[in-house]
């Protein structure tokens, strides 16, 4: 049997001990664990060692996590913070109603009935909330904080090299050591000596070690996929930044001053306050009584010092608006694909920011029927084959639907809104012909393209899911 000189080597260095970790060989003969690791996978091959790959797990509270170590999971906050009954629309009011809700009806501890919140009986600490105290417990209730996001599970490898008989059997035959050479040099040929020379051999048949090549991040490639339908579509895209002042954010899409979703709890403000535009007069005239137009407008007092304030964009619809105020006159087709942020828990299926897609089309003759030939255009070329609609509602668009897709093992999933801009959203600027618009949540079409189930994945540098996740995904966006 003939081996190499680093397989000799691996072999001498265990004759004394018979087996050792391969962090012990690395340091005995003087070369990286990756290389110890490699010469015994060689030796494995021909029955002289085994190489034994030992795997421990260690579990880990995340930031998240270690939050609620001391507090108690958001469920069990929300379950302590009212006794008997209390209003859902009080209930709401607790910070982490979003998320601890949900979860307190998942696990049977509340019923609600009329508007009214009532507990079903005691609620005992689960297996879940006991691990988060406690994470040497394992078990259900530790995959269930990993699923939430709660837990961080890390592994270590660490590899062991044991001589089997027939090894030690060679150990005693004897090695005779002599060194190899692995390459030539111009001198050895033209001299000659390459003829006397131990060359090492090399097996044309064994797979090298992986490597693997840098690529753009999932996330980034779809996002990137859907821009270049949207351009070949025929659209132009639109860019600005992340702090806006409340008039566009806001009011100049006709959301009243006094509406929920303007509140700190919904909204991160910005210390910061920003000139109107010219013209702003007319945004607030619609606003208080409905300008020139069929609108009654909201009535009351528009508050100039309130729109003048900046928060972090809640939606990019505040760009389509000024990018029509820009440009009155059709054709105008834009879209923007931007990061927005809004006061949301943190959970699998919420962030606090977000990417969001908008489009906009403004033309002379189109109706709300060219509106759902483009949205069942763009979403068959990203691979949904089966679109549909149903009518919605939302502020500043009427008529306004909400498009479905067809999503194996899931059904019909809900992705995003869209109708034609309100009379009280266009007039102001001197629009006078229809303007189609559309948005959805960037992040949900990437979840079910992935095959993920925590939104929170799409945001971490997680190499090997990277590594792994294939550049065109099957079925792809375009057949």
């Amino acid at each position: 049997m003939e081996l190499t000189l680093n397989e000799k080597k691996l072999l001498l260095a265990l004759k004394k001990q018979g087996e050792a970790e391969v962090s012990a060989l690395s340091e005995v003969l003087g070369v990286p664990e990756a290389a110890v690791v490699q010469y015994g996978h060689l030796c494995s091959d021909r029955g002289l060692v085994e190489v034994h790959r030992q795997v421990e797990r260690h579990y880990a509270l995340t930031d998240e996590g270690a939050a609620y170590a001391g507090k108690g999971l958001p469920e069990r906050q929300v379950l302590e913070s009212f006794d008997e009954s209390i209003a859902i629309k009080d209930l709401q009011k607790h910070p982490l109603a979003k998320i601890g809700i949900g979860w307190m009806r998942r696990k049977g501890w509340i019923t609600i009935r009329d508007g009214v919140v009532h507990r079903t009986g005691d609620a005992p600490p689960g297996e879940d909330e006991l691990v988060l105290t406690d994470l040497g417990r394992g078990g259900d209730g530790i995959r269930e904080l990993i699923s939430r996001g709660l837990v961080r599970e890390d592994e270590s490898v660490s590899f062991r090299i044991s001589l089997t008989p027939a090894g030690r059997a060679l150990l005693r035959e004897g090695l005779e050591l002599s060194e190899e050479v692995g390459t030539l040099t111009s001198d050895q040929i033209v001299s000659g000596a390459w003829k006397d020379l131990k060359f090492r051999k090399y097996s044309v048949e064994k797979l090298p070690r992986r490597i693997y090549a840098g690529k753009v991040h999932p996330y980034q490639r779809l996002i990137d996929e859907m821009r270049q339908i949207l351009l070949e579509m025929g659209f132009t895209e639109m860019w600005g930044g992340i702090i806006e002042s409340s008039f566009w954010n806001f009011d100049a899409l006709f959301q009243p001053q006094d509406h929920p979703a303007r509140e700190m709890q919904d909204t991160f403000f910005v210390d910061l306050r920003r000139d109107l535009p010219a013209g702003f007069e007319r945004v607030m005239e619609m606003h208080e009584y409905g300008g020139e137009t069929s609108s009654s407008g909201w009535g009351g007092k528009w508050s100039r010092a309130k729109a003048e304030e900046c928060v972090l964009r809640t939606h990019t619809t505040g760009l389509s608006i000024q990018h029509l105020a820009a440009h009155p006159e059709p054709p105008v087709k834009a879209f923007c694909i931007g990061r927005v942020y809004r006061r949301e828990a943190i959970d699998p299926t919420h962030t606090p920011e977000f990417e969001q897609l908008e489009g906009i089309v403004m033309d002379q003759a189109v109706t709300f029927r060219h509106l759902l030939g483009y949205l069942k255009e763009f979403y068959s070329m990203m691979g949904f084959e089966e679109v549909r609609f149903r009518p919605a509602y939302f502020p500043y668009t009427e008529p306004s639907v909400e498009p479905e897709v067809y999503v194996d093992g899931l059904g019909w999933v809900e992705l995003g809104g869209a109708g034609i801009f309100r009379e009280e959203v266009t007039a102001p600027w001197g629009i006078r012909y229809p303007v189609l618009a559309w948005g959805l949540g960037v992040s949900r079409v990437a979840m079910l393209k992935m095959g993920l189930k925590d939104l929170r994945q799409l945001y971490r540098s997680d190499v090997q899911w990277i590594r792994e996740t294939p550049v065109l995904s099957a079925g792809g966006f375009r057949h």
